[in-house]
């Protein structure tokens, strides 16, 4: 079965918890899910990389960026920014095995930013639409002009209008009319998100369903993660 015609598994921000994402996906075995990852893989936790490789290997799967991840391919380009990536979680040592590892790099600076499913879901990072700042005059396909301007603006290794991008704070869940322009502008019915950690059982449902924070604070390595935090809070199918 094509990898569009299986039900959609959605994983939310895993930063370095390789262990607890294991566990979360042992469910939902990869050649029965179609699995999209929303990205800050790495920081907090101590497995960053191997947690990229492991998605990267999981049959079925893609990953999009978060602003985590544009840190580190930052931080990589520009050794100044070294400092700053380590401010907010991340490990030299995961720095330097991403250095050694020029297909994973190649592969990491080509993800999109987001994914637009069959059924109008818009899958992306964070909960905001900050990322009208990589459209051009053209709005006809903004997702894919997005996707675009992000691939280029990463192929010339000037991370930074990325990082203003998808590091703001989360609108969707108190803006509804500003998530209706959203809504609106990239032709979706709802948009699922991750990036901003929520204190749900399951993935938060924002007016009607409109919007999905799947950011359960899964990484036990964040400074938002709570004893007990349940796993379907952050890995979970994505239903109608």
């Amino acid at each position: 079965m094509a990898a569009d015609d299986l039900p959609v598994l959605i994983v939310g921000d895993v930063h370095g918890d390789i262990e607890r994402l294991v566990g979360a996906l042992h469910p939902y075995p990869a050649n029965e899910w179609r699995t999209i990852f929303l990205g800050d893989l790495v920081d907090y936790g101590m497995f960053g990389v191997g947690c990229l490789r492991y998605a990267r290997d999981r049959q079925n799967t893609e990953i999009i960026l978060g602003n985590h991840e544009v840190a580190m391919l930052w931080a990589l380009r520009d050794p100044t920014r070294i400092g700053f990536f380590i401010s907010i979680g991340g490990h030299q040592h995961d720095l330097d095995e991403l250095r050694a590892d020029e297909p994973l790099q190649e592969w990491l600076k080509t993800r999109r930013l987001m994914i637009k499913l069959r059924d109008g879901t818009l899958v992306q990072h964070c909960g905001n639409d900050d990322y009208r700042m990589l459209l051009g005059n053209d709005e006809s396909d903004p997702v894919n002009a997005i996707n675009s301007a992000a691939t280029l603006v990463l192929g010339e290794g000037d991370a930074h209008l990325l990082w203003e991008v998808m590091s703001g704070k989360g609108v969707f869940a108190t803006q509804p009319e500003r998530l209706e322009r959203w809504l609106q502008l990239t032709g979706s019915r709802r948009v699922v998100f991750g990036h901003t950690p929520h204190r749900n059982a399951t993935p938060a449902r924002y007016h009607g369903g409109k919007a999905i924070n799947f950011d359960g604070g899964l990484s036990r390595s964040h400074r938002m993660y709570r004893r007990g935090a349940p796993l379907a809070a952050s890995v979970a199918p994505l239903e109608d």
